[in-house]
């Protein structure tokens, strides 16, 4: 008889056997590093730089999802490289609506917490080129409370 848990066990040690050369972006320094780029974005929006203060919610928020597709998928880091990249292509994006998708808890997140996903998936990594003065103070503000609030989700 095929014992499932078995086969998985074997599937999953196979799989990290033919990707151990990666040097993966661990969780652990996802969370920490998506925790660090939220202090960013208030210290900047403390000293009255919202357009940077809104860009690096963004990438808060990127760096949670990425790290709750690694738990999803029972990963223990996230691509960074080229080369690590090469055999997950449909990972490498910057787009939260797909980031979201992939996590497993697009529904759970645009249930419960449909404003704070609505204000944050407007955000842009192409922001970066954006004039001077783009976001406002209200704009980082909703920002940041909405990335607050989704880490303690994600």
């Amino acid at each position: 008889m095929f014992d499932c848990n078995c086969h998985r066990l074997n599937c999953d040690l196979l799989i990290s056997i033919r990707y151990s050369w990666l040097q993966m972006i661990t969780r652990v320094e996802l969370r920490k590093i998506a925790r660090e780029r939220l202090k960013d974005a208030e210290a900047l929006f403390n000293a009255g730089r919202y357009d940077g203060a809104a860009y690096l919610s963004g990438y808060a928020i990127e760096l949670a999802l990425k790290n709750r597709i690694c738990k999803t998928l029972k990963w223990s880091g996230f691509p960074q490289t080229r080369s690590e990249f090469q055999p997950f292509q449909s990972f490498k994006t910057h787009n939260l609506d797909v980031l979201l998708s992939l996590s497993g808890l697009e529904s759970k997140i645009k249930t419960a917490y449909l404003a704070e996903w609505s204000a944050i998936a407007k955000w842009d990594p192409e922001a970066r080129y954006d004039p001077i003065g783009s976001a406002g103070k209200n704009d980082a503000e909703l920002l940041i409370e909405a990335v607050k609030k989704l880490l303690g989700v994600l």
